[in-house]
């Protein structure tokens, strides 16, 4: 990993938390398109997107965070990931409210999650990043979708 992204963070919304994902893992972000279901998927599986000839399932953080479902608006963006599944690279799309910005938050900075008072489940936060005046919960890429979960939905998606 190169040393001038080392302590970056993409910092988005969903609801009223603000969330931030290392920019390491993070490939690209688009605006809201139209997205195609897929029969018999998890409910916060909303389908596919093709991506330069690639289909890529795409998560909606609100239902795997148990919120209400929301109709996308202007500011709905989808967050390409990379995740590392059985030693291979797969993209997978992140559902967002909005996407806000790149900060850098310096590791001095990270404190462990919470034991309480989130909404998610702790086991998926890497830690709380302090800006200047909030919080953002730094997600745990690797455990947001389990392994199993992964595998499940790529067999599905496999064109």
């Amino acid at each position: 990993m190169s040393q001038e992204y080392l302590n970056q963070y993409l910092s988005f919304k969903v609801d009223k938390e603000h969330y931030a994902l290392d920019v390491a893992s993070v490939r690209e972000v688009l605006e809201y398109t139209e997205i195609t279901k897929i029969p018999r998927m998890p409910s916060y599986m909303r389908g596919v997107i093709n991506i330069r000839g690639m289909v890529v399932p795409i998560v909606d953080l609100r239902i795997k965070y148990q919120l209400p479902q929301k109709e996308p608006t202007v500011d709905t963006s989808i967050i390409v990931v990379d995740l590392n599944i059985n030693e291979e690279t797969q993209l997978m799309g992140l559902m967002t409210d909005s996407v806000d910005a790149v900060l850098d938050i310096p590791p001095e900075e990270i404190q462990p999650p919470p034991s309480m008072g989130n909404s998610i489940d702790a086991s998926l936060i890497k830690g709380m990043g302090k800006t200047d005046d909030r919080f953002l919960i730094i997600l745990d890429l690797e455990r947001l979708i389990l392994q199993d979960e992964i595998q499940a939905i790529m067999d599905k998606t496999a064109v």
